[in-house]
């Protein structure tokens, strides 16, 4: 699927505000055909599985399908599997072709903890989710948080590998989702936005105003966490019960505000700075649209901030 960057700018143009209702609304659609699917198969299993690569917008799409449950009569949670991380032994690690730990691995989650986890659930009995604390690298069970499912109550667990054989592959039964940002924004049948850049500009826009990270060091990642993308991620989306597309036409036209600056900022001596400028043009095809007027409830505030959902 490809947006038009003519209707895009057509649409800010004429009715900005009735355009990003459209798309929400559109994204909402979406998410409700997620909760029918969860609730067809509630009588097979609680647990939803819920993938997608790095910028996807799992965690919000979690919470939202969590709260159209609800809506439903149905109590859900969101569990992020990030949680699951082992604390590395830099001993043992998994390892990039370039030698530094592959933090993008399977490996770095605790399979046979969330296997045991999955189990107990179905049962009815309690688990203990564990706390994962990024700033220290390491996992602290004694934060952990206990969950019970009664009857007729889900949990959806989203994470980069949750569709992976070590999980969605021994649990079969559960409802399985792959969500991406996948479409790209083509003037005719000229490419002007790719649906890749749109998750790398979410991630670089969030881990430079919520983690700290400066865009060189995102982008310095991002080819680490592409490659992971294609090993770990994408050969098992097809496992998934639902396979749909989070991008939103408007979003390049709210991040620009947002990732020009910094992109700009990034040295002319970094190795990506040809790509840089490929990206930096690309945002000037686009007619801006204020941040303010993006709902609080949006997909896009996982990115942005300032939105109504909270994240840890």
């Amino acid at each position: 699927m490809a947006y038009q960057l003519q209707e895009i700018n057509r649409r800010i143009q004429t009715d900005v505000e009735a355009f990003l209702a459209e798309c929400d609304e559109s994204y909402a659609q979406r998410v409700s055909l997620a909760a029918d699917k969860i609730l067809a198969n509630l009588d097979k299993s609680p647990i939803v599985l819920l993938s997608g690569p790095s910028g996807s917008g799992k965690t919000t799409t979690a919470m939202k399908i969590a709260e159209e449950l609800r809506r439903r009569g149905v109590e859900s949670r969101a569990v992020a599997m990030d949680n699951y991380f082992k604390t590395m032994n830099p001993k043992i690690a998994p390892r990039t072709p370039e030698g530094s730990i592959d933090y993008e691995s399977p490996l770095c989650l605790d399979m046979e903890l969330l296997d045991k986890h999955f189990a107990a659930l179905a049962r009815g009995e309690e688990i203990i989710i564990p706390k994962f604390e990024f700033a220290r690298q390491m996992r602290n069970d004694s934060l952990g948080t206990p969950m019970k499912l009664e009857k007729n109550e889900i949990a959806i667990f989203e994470g980069i590998h949750a569709l992976n054989d070590d999980i969605a592959g021994r649990h079969p039964e559960a409802t399985k989702l792959y969500i991406s940002a996948r479409s790209n924004v083509n003037e005719g049948s000229t490419l002007r936005f790719k649906g890749t850049w749109m998750r790398l500009t979410r991630r670089a826009v969030r881990d430079h105003n919520f983690r700290g990270t400066g865009v060189a060091e995102t982008l310095e990642m991002w080819a680490n966490v592409r490659r992971g993308e294609k090993l770990y991620i994408s050969p098992y989306k097809t496992r998934a019960d639902i396979i749909f597309d989070s991008s939103l036409p408007y979003e390049v036209s709210v991040m620009r505000n947002y990732a020009v600056p910094i992109l700009q900022s990034v040295p002319e001596e970094n190795d990506r700075h040809d790509e840089l400028l490929q990206l930096i043009d690309a945002f000037q095809f686009f007619e801006p649209i204020d941040p303010a007027l993006v709902p609080k409830d949006s997909l896009l505030r996982e990115f942005i901030g300032g939105g109504s959902y909270k994240y840890h």
